[in-house]
């Protein structure tokens, strides 16, 4: 009985590590795969530094992102944060 009391606190401990660090991070990644394959030509995005644009063309791993007229830059698709929904959302 006095051994199951010592390893008590570290499963509880493991639970709430697991709870509280890696499910939510498991569920980020699985929400960011989803995006990156919803992405289409149109979409108003977001970079992860930042960078607003328009979605202009898209590859296996690159997107092309129109930042202004006539003004494309290609991006890794991971580095895509979000979509923007709204077009008031950008100002």
């Amino acid at each position: 009985m006095d051994q199951l009391n010592q390893l008590l606190p570290l499963v509880v401990l493991a639970g709430a590590f697991y709870l509280l660090i890696i499910r939510p991070q498991q569920k980020r990644q699985r929400d960011h795969r989803a995006l990156m394959d919803s992405l289409q030509v149109g979409d108003r995005v977001v970079t992860i530094g930042g960078v607003y644009g328009t979605v202009s063309h898209l590859d296996d791993d690159r997107v092309g992102v129109e930042v202004a007229t006539g003004v494309i830059v290609e991006f890794a698709r991971s580095a895509i944060a979000r979509k923007i929904e709204d077009a008031g959302a950008d100002a």
